[in-house]
């Protein structure tokens, strides 16, 4: 047996009694004052010795799924803001229609199962799952964790097929191409990020709020530390910092793009723009500028159309076709697990690494 009092969410103000008692759980609201909680939970204690008590009667008010969800939406977090902008939009558009007004306690797996059924017959692709499921859990563990559920109905579920990323990188000699009509593109505006994305594979955020104090030419390093999204500087996407090595080319193009600003803003009379990439008036990098510009060299190219974030998939397959280390590839990419790395380009390897799977015949060869 056991009852308990606790605020929840923690800072409301808002007094629970959380009962468990022969297995059965129930939760039930008592006000703002913990004092009279306490109290509460004294004759409720009384009653379950004395057997007087119907803990199935108890009125649990266990809330809707929505208004759980606003809540735990609305609660402090260090979820980064791109993260609750798509819990928002996902909670929005497919989980409300559905969830919106059921209680949490009455949310069962066959639900679960069939919503994610009707998804897949309106043709939703396998890659949307993971944020409305993700979404979905997140939202019932944290009601599990605040005892107003016993269980998550979300675990162990799986829907649909593993998501299939979409990877189409240049060529080598495809990505030497576009660096050079990059050059005579606009007197090469766009070819120092267009060149910095191709060498360290950098996220388009990552670019856009590049400093020059992140810029260390002495030991060709750029340490990545934030991104941009939506016009506001963040983390980067997994929250850590890493360090991507510089090629000589694309330092020595950075060093001469930082003599070219200083200059400019000599001239001017203004100080030197903390962006890498600002445009003339020191702005960051507009990333629609990026693409429409990029879309124009590859044209010019008679290359075909790509995305922005291919330049970042050209960079990671150009090294591993190359066999280099897949872990330093990972790093200098952000990944947060080498995993990921390898569910992404894996099988751009295959038959890249005879010459260590013959060194197995030694033996054999010296028989």
């Amino acid at each position: 047996m056991g009852v308990k009092v606790r605020e929840h969410p923690k800072g409301s103000g808002d007094w629970f009694i959380f009962i468990n008692h022969h297995g059965k759980r129930k939760a039930k609201k008592i006000g703002k004052d913990k004092r009279t909680a306490n109290e509460a939970v004294k004759k409720i204690e009384a009653k379950l010795r004395l057997g007087d008590l119907n803990i199935d009667r108890l009125n649990s008010k266990c809330p809707a799924f929505r208004e759980y969800a606003e809540m735990w939406m609305a609660l402090p977090n260090e979820r980064k803001e791109s993260t609750n902008i798509n819990y928002r939009k996902v909670l929005r558009k497919h989980i409300y229609a559905a969830f919106a007004h059921m209680r949490l306690d009455q949310i069962k797996r066959k639900d679960i199962k069939f919503f994610f059924d009707g998804l897949l017959t309106k043709g939703l692709k396998p890659s949307g799952f993971c944020s409305i499921k993700t979404t979905i859990k997140s939202v019932l563990q944290h009601a599990v964790d605040s005892e107003i559920i016993e269980t998550n109905c979300m675990a162990g579920i799986s829907v649909g097929s593993k998501a299939v990323y979409k990877v189409d990188p240049l060529t080598e000699e495809e990505a030497a191409l576009l660096l050079e009509v990059a050059r005579q593109h606009k007197d090469g505006l766009y070819y120092p990020p267009l060149l910095c994305a191709l060498r360290t594979g950098m996220r388009i955020g990552e670019l856009q709020a590049l400093e020059w104090d992140d810029v260390d030419f002495e030991m060709r390093l750029i340490s990545v530390t934030k991104s941009n999204y939506r016009g506001t500087v963040t983390s980067t996407k997994n929250k850590k910092i890493r360090k991507v090595d510089m090629s000589l080319q694309l330092a020595e193009t950075l060093r001469r793009l930082k003599l070219e600003k200083k200059k400019l803003a000599f001239r001017e009379g203004k100080a030197l723009p903390s962006f890498v990439f600002a445009d003339e008036k020191g702005r960051m990098l507009w990333q629609e500028a990026f693409r429409r510009n990029l879309n124009l060299c590859l044209k010019r190219a008679g290359l075909r159309p790509i995305r922005i974030h291919d330049l970042r998939h050209t960079y990671a397959t150009i090294r591993l076709l190359k066999g280099h280390n897949i872990g330093d590839v990972s790093y200098q990419l952000g990944h947060s697990s080498i995993s990921i790395t390898y569910d992404v380009y894996g099988h751009w390897m295959p038959g890249k690494f005879k010459a260590e799977v013959d060194e197995l015949d030694v033996q054999f060869q010296a028989k």
